[in-house]
């Protein structure tokens, strides 16, 4: 049974919109403040004043590299995830290089991981690393090997989307397949599309550990006391 204030501490409050301003970070912080949830998911350009923002609530601070394409260049990507580790990020949320997925390059992928994953440790050991899918966009098939892949490069998480492939999110027939190659070793995140309770539960049941969502307040207000 999971309780409104568990749920709330499986969530990363997000707010990824390439026009955000300051006031509307600033909000956003404030409102994960006040929902309780675990952490609050912003782009790099964000983080230092996210971070001072934080201070002292308890607050994680989460951001993203390569994204939400994940074209960029894997020395791109470690160097932009090592950034904002030492800007005092707590977690980096990775696009993975969508193409290398799709042509079963398996061992470009894993490179690619454990490139980022290093570039976090020299800066910030125990930094967590998350490694977006896109998954919607994917077969099962390949869902599978790529969970495999990212886990052998040294990933914490593996993560189904980004939210803004026009594929679409998550689903739970993919957190289910998630949970099954890699429940255990890796924590399962689920963002992309959830607006509601019901979707939430229905993704924590399937094996998600950590959800990612800008629909935060909708999804604990509509929560029941115990389900």
């Amino acid at each position: 049974m999971i309780t409104r204030t568990e749920a709330a501490r499986l969530i990363d409050h997000t707010l990824l919109r390439p026009d955000a301003t300051l006031p509307e970070i600033e909000a956003c912080v404030g409102e994960a403040v006040d929902l309780g949830v675990y952490a609050v998911c912003v782009e790099g350009r964000w983080v230092e004043d996210v971070v001072e923002m934080a201070w002292g609530t308890g607050l994680k601070v989460v951001t993203v590299c390569g994204f939400p394409t994940g074209e960029a260049g894997m020395g791109v990507k470690a160097e932009e995830a090592a950034m904002a580790a030492s800007l005092g990020a707590d977690e980096v949320d990775m696009v993975a290089d969508l193409e290398a997925i799709r042509l079963g390059e398996w061992e470009r992928l894993e490179r690619e991981v454990a490139m980022v994953r290093v570039a976090i440790d020299d800066v910030a050991p125990g930094g967590i690393l998350k490694v977006i899918l896109e998954t919607a966009a994917l077969d099962m098939t390949a869902v599978g090997n790529a969970a495999r892949t990212v886990a052998r490069g040294g990933a914490d998480f593996v993560k189904t989307s980004t939210g803004f492939h026009k594929a679409g999110g998550a689903t739970v027939e993919t957190v289910r397949l998630l949970h099954k190659y890699v429940g255990g070793r890796l924590g399962v995140k689920a963002s992309g599309g959830i607006r509601t309770a019901d979707e939430a539960v229905a993704l924590l049941r399937a094996g998600a550990t950590r959800l990612g969502t800008s629909r935060t307040r909708d999804i604990l207000e509509g929560w029941a006391a115990e389900v």
